[in-house]
């Protein structure tokens, strides 16, 4: 039995030393794997932990927005919005502001929740938002987290101008038939173009303006030669009674003083260059409030205008133009208008303001119309002893990011939440304003804020923190020889950032400032260079560059 076993175990031996040599080496090859995993970990263990962690912050943003959204959604009775609504006008009634009133409240209760906005106080993640009316995904506009960038980033005033000139120099919309006023801006368009460069224009700077002889050349063809005709059409007050106190004012001054002027306007339409459709955003919103019955209402007139007149036919509405402030305008009126020019308020890139055709009217908070202007002078630039100034209520969501970066962080950074609206209040603020080298101009629900002209009234260098916002007259001036532009992201960065301006370059903005005034001012009958001509001089500007004859 020995002699068997043995003879037996001869013939095994070759198959168990081919068994253990694989054993053998698959061990080894599973521990050569893990050595090597181990030490790819622990070279990449910052950008792994870095991704994952920032992967777990954009997904828990996410699914908050999301959670937010459905609550509001389950919650959105009846009962819930006169809550809501009841306590925003009590806030508004505190601080000095009109209380709403009963046609409001379900048009605020939708734009509290169709502009859901999130700020993070650490995680990178600057802003967050999502319309729930869409149901889109959740869209991230920017990041500074590991120092990349997500999906969309805030334009600049480069990127801006950029984007300006392509779209003058791109394919416009032909009209179907050359007509006699086609040929007037054609004609205009190329005197523009070779107007003599000025050595010296009356009552322009020239370092403010991007080509001050061109823009002083079109400013003098508007004065001659453009013609506008107003619809007679829409019954008051959504047409033709035009708001013209509070902070969407510059609609209503803007109708008051076209349908007066005599120099523009004309009675047969077949003299005009441009129609105007004269209705009022702020009233239209007063007396539909919902978003749909708005544009549904727009869409109406539009058809009536079209089916009456040949005129928006013949260019698609491309000659026709809007003036409106309200927050919804931009909104409203992107698909009954897509293809007017359109004057807003709400100049966001990011939410479909379209440079180069849209222009940017100014947002100016009237509180007398008797006295527009209420100008208080500025105090020389040696007397200004604050360097940076904000004061307002807590609208939208970077203005808490401000006030958490700067508010009684440093004795020169004068950052405040929302001052009583009293006399002493307003005194206290306008002092602020006029002792202030710079004047904090931070986007609230929206891009726009009124206090980029209230700064400009009181030679305060304007600093505008509102990503994607296209400033008022951006085809001319050059808004970078009068304000500074900081990215939302930078807003812990912004004593620095205004420390680092040299006193000749602030001296240099402030008179900036100063010369630009002239264009930014309200007159009960205008005046050469004004508010309202500028208005209108973008409108003019902005058809000039899209003409294009067969």
């Amino acid at each position: 039995m020995g002699l068997s076993f043995y003879v037996r175990f001869r013939h095994l031996l070759p198959v168990l030393v081919c068994l253990v040599t694989i054993l053998v080496f698959q061990s080894y090859w599973k521990t050569f794997s893990l050595l090597d995993l181990s030490s790819r970990f622990i070279g990449n263990n910052v950008t792994l932990q870095s991704n994952y962690s920032f992967q777990y912050e954009v997904e828990n943003h996410e699914k908050e927005i999301h959670n937010f959204n459905q609550k509001i959604l389950l919650d959105d009775s009846t009962q819930k919005v006169r809550e809501f609504d009841e306590k925003h006008n009590i806030q508004h009634q505190r601080k000095g502001f009109p209380s709403k009133g009963t046609k409001g409240l379900n048009a605020d209760w939708s734009i509290y929740h169709d502009n859901v906005k999130k700020s993070s106080n650490g995680s990178g993640i600057q802003s967050m938002e999502i319309d729930p009316q869409n149901k889109e995904k959740p869209q991230l506009l920017k990041t500074s987290l590991l120092g990349s960038s997500i999906t969309m980033q805030p334009t600049s005033l480069t990127r801006l101008y950029s984007q300006l000139i392509q779209s003058f120099n791109s394919s416009s919309r032909k009209p179907k038939s050359s007509s006699q006023r086609d040929r007037e801006l054609l004609a205009a368009k190329i005197e523009i173009e070779n107007a003599n460069v000025l050595l010296k224009s009356s009552g322009l700077h020239a370092p403010v303006y991007r080509e001050v002889s061109k823009f002083s050349r079109s400013y003098e063809l508007m004065e001659r030669k453009l013609k506008v005709y107003i619809y007679r059409e829409g019954e008051k007050p959504i047409f033709h009674q035009p708001k013209m106190r509070g902070i969407y004012a510059s609609e209503g001054w803007f109708m008051k003083l076209m349908e007066g002027n005599k120099r523009f306007i004309v009675k047969d339409p077949k003299k005009a260059h441009l129609f105007y459709l004269p209705f009022s955003s702020q009233m239209l919103r007063a007396n539909l409030s919902d978003n749909k019955k708005m544009e549904q209402y727009l869409d109406k007139y539009v058809n009536i205008i079209a089916g009456k007149y040949r005129f928006w036919n013949r260019t698609g509405g491309a000659d026709h133009f809007l003036v409106a402030c309200h927050d919804w305008a931009s909104r409203i009126t992107r698909q009954p208008m897509k293809n007017c020019i359109r004057s807003l308020c709400n100049a966001n890139v990011a939410k479909g303001f379209q440079i180069g055709k849209d222009t940017t009217l100014p947002a100016t908070y009237i509180h007398s119309v008797m006295n527009p202007l209420r100008k208080i002078a500025g105090k020389h630039p040696s007397e200004r002893t604050i360097l940076a100034f904000f004061a307002g209520s807590m609208h939208g969501y970077l203005r808490p990011i401000l006030l958490k970066h700067w508010e009684n962080k440093e004795p020169d950074m004068k950052i405040f939440g929302a001052m009583a609206r009293d006399a002493e209040g307003k005194r206290i603020y306008m002092d602020y304003m006029n002792s202030s080298k710079y004047c904090i101009c931070a986007r609230g629900y929206e891009v726009y804020s009124p206090r980029i002209v209230e700064a400009i009234f009181s030679e305060c260098v304007p600093v505008i923190i509102s990503d994607n916002y296209v400033p008022p007259f951006f085809e001319v001036l050059k808004w970078e020889a009068f304000s500074v532009f900081v990215r939302e992201r930078d807003v812990p960065n912004l004593r620095s950032i205004l420390l680092s301006i040299t006193e000749e370059k602030y001296l240099a903005l402030h008179l900036g400032v100063k010369k630009v005034q002239q264009h930014f001012l309200w007159h009960k009958v205008p005046v050469k260079y004004d508010l309202f001509h500028m208005i209108l001089h973008s409108i003019w500007n902005n058809r000039l560059s899209h003409i294009r004859l067969k």
